[in-house]
C-alpha cells in the first residue's frame, strides 16, 4: 500500500483528426470513475491513491483511447511516492484561490 501522486498528460492522436478534447474528457472521465482523489489543470491531471490503483487507471485511459480509434497516444507519466496522504491537496493549498 504505497501511497503516490501519479499526473498524466495524455495526447491521442484523433481518427481523422478529429478535435482531441472530447477524447481527453473521455480519459478523464475515467480518472473521475476510479473514485480516486484527483485534481484537473489545464496540461495534465493528477490522481491520489495506491501507487498501483493509479497506474491501472493511466492503463484504462490508454486502453480506452485505443479502442475509441486511436491510432496511437503519447502518455506523459510523473510519479512522487510515497507520497504522504492528502498530498493531492497538500502541496498546493497556498496557491488555491
Amino acid at each position: 500500500m504505497l501511497n503516490a501522486l501519479v499526473s498524466i498528460q495524455i495526447i491521442p492522436q484523433t481518427p481523422a483528426g478529429a478535435d482531441i478534447i472530447p477524447y481527453v474528457d473521455s480519459a478523464i472521465q475515467l480518472i473521475i470513475d476510479s473514485g480516486l482523489a484527483y485534481r484537473v489543470s489545464p496540461l495534465e491531471t493528477t490522481m491520489e491513491g495506491e501507487l498501483e490503483q493509479c497506474l491501472a487507471v493511466v492503463r484504462q485511459m490508454n486502453e480506452a483511447l485505443l479502442a475509441s480509434g486511436c491510432p496511437a497516444i503519447i502518455s506523459q507519466v510523473k510519479t512522487y511516492c510515497p507520497a504522504p496522504a492528502g498530498a493531492l491537496y497538500q502541496l498546493t493549498e497556498k496557491y488555491d484561490a
